[in-house]
């Protein structure tokens, strides 16, 4: 029931039982007369609702503070408490089925753990002062900020262990602190923070409460530095290594043993090592699920030159964009060395182009046009032309091209435990190979491509005026065929392996019956359980469907199998619907295919081949990869569904991104957090953006883009006043919209984003297996937390700052542009303080 009949629950509990009878318009009639009518006309369609029959079933274990047990109604078996079963039959009698009102009656118990938790915020939210709540309301969308792979490496155990230490300063002050965690090279205690610590000071330590139960010196101190500090309440942490021109052998041996004696008594810390898996996971949702294109730039003797680029579902349509009539990969005609140059000697925070481009076809050939903003600003003759001209055709993009230095070292992101805990993870620790390291050692940027193309925008663009008869002036910003681009290698963003068997290369006709209708297509690979198939044109089915399969070729072959009608189900469908995944259905149905193609593998396995390793270098798509997810240049946050809302988890914003977008979403967050409202802002509206587009994201199965305008005033305190975030599509008029940014950059700061929004695959646990096990050694209850916290992440958006392109596009002047770079006062100034102050 939505809010706005929750007000009307006692009218509709009376309705319930007449919903069936031919009086139920009567009694409306009367049990609401005082209601008005557009309200009586909702409050009975929300009983007809009810009434509806449902053939859900309901399983509340482990959801109410009860014991559930199987119970059966009209073939549908359910899992109930005694109190669920209580409320399920009173509601059938009032009903006279099983419907959807039995349904939410009984998900509504009163011991049900989400009611319960759902009273008692609704209590807490009363007790808290009006003022509070809009912080609250603000405050419940900060996350924590993240560098991607970025996280502590222990060489060694730590464990949990608590004793009473003297410390002495290097004033001779004596201390009282407590221990907190313990390893043979270093250590973590806690004490008052009246005493002034400071990193790289060199203290003396006393273990008193060992040295009555172990034979230690009691004369000599062990020797520390400190590294960091950090304060909570009352108390400072130091966090300290032991120094290496004060050993202490005895000390060394005692201490080694005394871990290894206990570890599993006082448990070993893991705090880096949970860090690291949520770290690493969040790497695995944003990496592959990002819209931007990273291309590798090496500079060689003064020349920059791109080498790499590193491809997944979502950018994957920038590469094929550049792919001309032979499927060569042309990108280098967007990344021309006069490009390169302007964004590496840039002195921009955040050096970015605007690049416009189409193609023309002509005798089956493709010719590539682009020009970038500055480009057309140096030829306004040609600008309106290019541009009305372009903009009519299909093959119109705009592409935002950013730049970020790189450094080769970051292609090594080892595990977070010391080499010590097994052969394994010693292995998984080991640097990259010289070979691979000395084939990325130039690499010096990354360029950003993000396809930025506007609907919208384009329509108002192909409505400008032009002059056909001048269009051979267009061979300007075309690019010369006989002059190719270099070569760019793509590699794709690759998981560990995934599958439970091998797949095996083999091309050969599939005719798919999907929904009566008979599709052509051809495998790409097979497996006993599976197939991938590229059909002829897109897939118009769901996901999960079953389709019927056969394959004419191979049955030529073949009489002791029937290979038509196979029973399959798509379990994948890519981006651009025309490659699909398959798996045998389960049970007698699928057996067949399994059969044949478990007989088909064994005969041929000599000449069936596997995936090859498409890597000239072992390595380095992985390399890349990491290089690339610790030099963020968008935002980038993951969500989870809570109380039947998505809502955020974590974010990236690093420090390669604009810094207007820093100053955005730091403004009402906490230190070391983000916050994300600014996305949520519609939240109160009729189909908010972000909840709206995961659902179709599920049903149609491909990112929904938009737009965000954001009116940026930091003087003012209250979030409204400060940020008006309004989506794109929410403006009546491009006129709504220019004076929006009229009013923006008036009154404070003008931000434009894009805004891309995916569901997430599964989690890649074979890449976390080490850590997660390394957990569950010790407490195994944290291992089924974390795994759960990873499988919960079902959602990620991307923002990437559009906000030039934006004021372009509505014809403001670079002078404009460059102003609305400043960062607007974060103070107001009252009205007649500056006469005031003069006055003084």
């Amino acid at each position: 029931m939505n809010q706005d009949l929750s007000q009307y629950a006692q009218i509709i509990e009376q309705l319930k039982p007449m919903v069936k009878e031919p009086e139920f318009n009567q009694v409306l009639q009367q049990v609401a007369s005082h209601v008005p009518k557009e309200k009586r006309f909702l409050i009975k369609m929300e009983v007809k609702r009810l009434a509806r029959p449902c053939m859900r079933a309901i399983d509340l274990r482990g959801q109410v503070d009860g014991e559930c047990r199987l119970y059966q109604y009209d073939g549908i078996r359910h899992y109930l408490d005694d109190v669920a079963i209580e409320v399920f039959e009173q509601q059938v009698r009032m009903f006279g089925l099983y419907c959807f009102g039995v349904y939410e009656a009984v998900l509504a118990t009163e011991n049900n753990f989400r009611v319960i938790r759902e009273k008692a915020e609704a209590r807490n939210e009363q007790d808290v002062e009006i003022p509070e709540k809009t912080n609250n309301s603000i405050s419940q969308f900060d996350v924590p900020n993240i560098n991607l792979l970025s996280y502590a490496k222990r060489n060694e155990e730590r464990m949990n262990f608590a004793v009473a230490l003297e410390v002495f300063t290097e004033t001779n002050n004596s201390l009282r602190a407590t221990s907190v965690d313990i390893s043979t090279k270093g250590m973590k205690i806690k004490l008052s923070k009246e005493q002034l610590f400071k990193p790289g000071e060199k203290i003396g330590v006393y273990f008193r409460g060992l040295e009555t139960e172990y034979s230690l010196d009691k004369k000599m101190a062990i020797k520390y530095q400190v590294v960091s500090i950090s304060r909570k309440k009352e108390f400072q942490f130091l966090q300290m290594k032991r120094l290496q021109d004060a050993p202490n052998s005895h000390f060394d041996q005692f201490i080694d043993k005394f871990i290894h004696g206990n570890k599993r008594r006082y448990k070993v810390n893991m705090d880096n090592t949970i860090d690291a898996i949520i770290n690493k996971s969040c790497e695995q949702y944003f990496s592959p699920s990002c819209p931007t294109l990273p291309v590798f730039i090496e500079v060689k003797e003064g020349r920059a030159r791109a080498l790499f680029a590193m491809a997944n579902d979502l950018n994957r349509h920038i590469l094929s964009y550049w792919n001309d009539e032979e499927d060569e990969l042309r990108l280098g005609y967007l990344l021309t060395a006069d490009r390169l140059k302007q964004l590496i000697q840039s002195k921009h925070a955040a050096p970015a182009l605007y690049v416009y481009s189409f193609n023309h076809i002509q005798n089956g050939k493709i010719y590539f046009y682009s020009a970038s903003s500055d480009e057309l600003a140096r030829h306004p003759a040609l600008s309106e032309l290019f541009i009305g001209f372009g903009a009519r055709k299909v093959s119109w993009r705009v592409f935002k091209v950013g730049i970020v230095k790189i450094s080769p070292k970051d292609a090594y992101a080892p595990l977070s435990l010391p080499d010590d805990v097994g052969t394994k993870v010693k292995r998984q620790n080991a640097r990259p190979a010289p070979r691979l390291m000395a084939r990325l050692q130039n690499l010096a940027y990354a360029v950003q491509i993000t396809d930025i193309t506007s609907d919208r925008e384009q329509l108002q663009f192909s409505q400008i005026k032009i002059d056909r008869a001048q269009l051979k002036a267009l061979k300007l910003f075309g690019h010369a065929r006989n002059r190719p681009p270099g070569e760019i290698k793509a590699f794709r963003y690759k998981f560990q392996e995934q599958r439970m068997e091998t797949r095996y290369l083999l091309r050969t006709a599939v005719q798919v019956l999907a929904r009566g209708q008979t599709i052509n297509g051809i495998s790409e690979d097979i497996s006993i359980n599976g197939l991938r198939i590229e059909i002829d044109g897109e897939y118009h089915g769901d996901l999960n469907m079953r389709v019927l399969v056969s394959l004419p070729k191979l049955q030529e072959l073949t009489s002791k199998f029937d290979v038509s009608d196979l029973h399959y189900r798509v379990v994948h469908i890519s981006g651009d619907k025309n490659v699909l995944h398959l798996r045998s259905v389960a049970g007698e149905d699928g057996l067949p295919a399994r059969r044949f193609f478990a007989e088909l593998i064994k005969s041929n396995k000599s000449s069936l081949k596997t995936y090859p390793d498409e890597e000239e270098i072992p390595g380095i798509g992985h390399a890349l990869r990491c290089i690339n997810a610790k030099t963020p240049s968008t935002l980038a946050f993951v969500l989870s569904k809570v109380g039947g809302r998505y809502l955020p988890q974590v974010g990236v914003l690093g420090d390669a991104a604009n810094p207007r977008l820093k100053t955005l979403f730091s403004h009402f967050a906490e230190q070391r957090k983000m916050n994300l409202e600014v996305f949520f802002r519609d939240r109160a509206l009729n189909a908010p953006f972000i909840q709206q587009s995961i659902k179709q994201v599920k049903t149609e199965h491909s990112p929904v883009t938009r737009e965000l305008f954001v009116a940026f005033r930091p003087a003012e305190k209250e979030p409204a006043d400060a940020i008006d975030a309004r989506y794109e599509y929410r403006f009546s008029s491009d006129e709504s919209r220019q004076q929006f940014i009229e009013n923006a950059l008036t009154t404070g700061q003008f931000i434009a984003m894009t805004i891309t929004v995916t569901v997430t695959g599964k989690p890649d646990l074979e890449m976390l297996q080490s850590e997660i096990n390394y957990i569950g050694v010790y407490a195994i209850h944290r291992a089924k937390e974390l795994e759960e916290r990873l499988w919960s992440i079902s959602a990620c958006v991307h923002a990437v700052d559009i906000t030039d392109q934006v004021l372009l596009r509505f014809g403001f002047d670079e002078h404009r542009i460059a102003e609305n770079h400043k960062t607007p006062s974060q103070h107001a100034i009252e009205p007649g303080g500056i006469k005031a102050l003069l006055k003084s």
